[in-house]
């Protein structure tokens, strides 16, 4: 007999790729140049030379393409605690360094790694769709809770969603999809939540820490550092968007090395991705990237695009959070059916994501990892979209 879960999932639509595979469709009959495609979060800027280069080196290795240790190649291991350390100072041990198949699959083994069946995992609103798929296919439950109107997370919500049953807290900084950065203050508040629940009800809570946009930052040099805050933590992190590198899949998780039950987590994560398959991250990029830790690509020009969209667009009357990081504008709709408006916006050729999949209604996610000139051909559009529903711009 079939998983019934799976089955389930595979009907619940999936409206960005939906819209992708429409956009992907209308640039074939009028022209890319012609659509204004919003919808994929797949990074633009240009893969770093110097990753290039490190990548044809690795290929010169008589060893590039041997079976590496499960947890992954040593060296890169210890290239990932160091630059941590560099930037954070949060202790990264390399012996709890494990190298996964990308962010999905560091976030997959962990969240299997930390539930059991019947498990409460909170994850804030707005959140990636896919956190449900971890979440639900390890048997946990998902609680959402809501933000507050700067989309930091709701604090009284927040405590009174904690249960007995709470297991693990799931955050994702800078945010997919409304690029905003937990903030200091959230987190301190957070863990201190966290800690006091912990002892009412003497289990651990983990907080598992979601950071594949963590150098895509515009007016600051880093984000808060959860591993610091909060010690029965785990970090889960992808080069996809720091270097550009969305196809090779390729990422680690990091076991907090001050929990005092480390040396379990870490066996559990190891067996979790034995159990689910996720053994053996490419040897190729791991060889490649040992050099390559700590790099990143040109973020500039996602500011650029941020700083064109978010301000265009709040001229026209839309309104929205300005993200500090990642690549994506969540702007609230100006009617509750962000499906509807998104349905209107096609007659404009513009493709934007509504927030359904994301826990909240009555917003579109905008992706503006694009060309800076499909942003600059779209204003127009987007002006005779607001005029429609009556925005009062500038």
């Amino acid at each position: 007999m079939l998983q019934e879960n799976y089955l389930a999932w595979g009907r619940v639509k999936n409206r960005m790729r939906e819209i992708t595979a429409y956009g992907n469709a209308r640039k074939a009959e009028i022209g890319a140049e012609n659509v204004f495609d919003f919808s994929l979060g797949s990074p633009s800027a240009p893969v770093p030379e110097a990753v290039t280069q490190a990548m044809l080196a690795a290929l010169e290795r008589e060893d590039c393409h041997e079976r590496l240790p499960q947890e992954g190649l040593p060296a890169f291991r210890a290239a990932v605690a160091e630059e941590l350390n560099r930037r954070y100072d949060m202790q990264a041990d390399p012996a709890y360094v494990y190298v996964t198949v990308g962010a999905a699959g560091s976030l997959a083994v962990s969240i299997h790694a930390l539930l059991q069946p019947g498990d409460e995992a909170i994850v804030f609103v707005p959140f990636f769709s896919e956190y449900r798929v971890f979440i639900e296919g390890a048997g946990g439950v998902v609680v959402p809770v809501g933000a507050d109107e700067a989309l930091q997370p709701d604090m009284k919500a927040f405590q009174a969603a904690i249960t007995e049953k709470t297991r693990l807290v799931l955050v994702n900084t800078p945010n997919n999809p409304s690029g905003v950065v937990l903030s200091e203050e959230s987190l301190a508040r957070m863990s201190a939540l966290l800690r006091t629940a912990q002892e009412r009800f003497g289990h651990r809570i983990y907080i598992v820490s979601d950071e594949p946009y963590r150098e895509l930052l515009y007016e600051r040099e880093t984000i808060p550092c959860v591993m610091n805050a909060y010690e029965n933590s785990i970090l889960c992190y992808s080069y996809s968007k720091s270097l550009s590198l969305p196809g090779e899949r390729i990422g680690y998780l990091v076991v907090n090395s001050r929990m005092a039950e480390r040396d379990e987590v870490f066996h559990a994560v190891r067996n979790a991705a034995l159990t689910l398959g996720y053994t053996g991250a490419p040897a190729l990029m791991q060889h490649a990237l040992t050099a390559c830790v700590g790099m990143t690509g040109d973020v500039s020009i996602y500011k650029r695009n941020r700083d064109l969209l978010y301000d265009g667009l709040t001229a026209l009357g839309f309104t929205c959070v300005k993200p500090e990081g990642a690549f994506y504008l969540f702007v609230k709709s100006p009617v509750p059916d962000a499906d509807a408006f998104s349905e209107a916006a096609r007659k404009y050729e513009l493709l934007l994501v509504p927030s359904d999949s994301f826990g909240v209604g009555g917003y579109l996610r905008l992706a503006y990892c694009v060309p800076t000139a499909t942003i600059e051909r779209s204003l127009p559009a987007f002006r005779r979209l607001a005029e429609e529903y009556g925005l009062q711009g500038e």
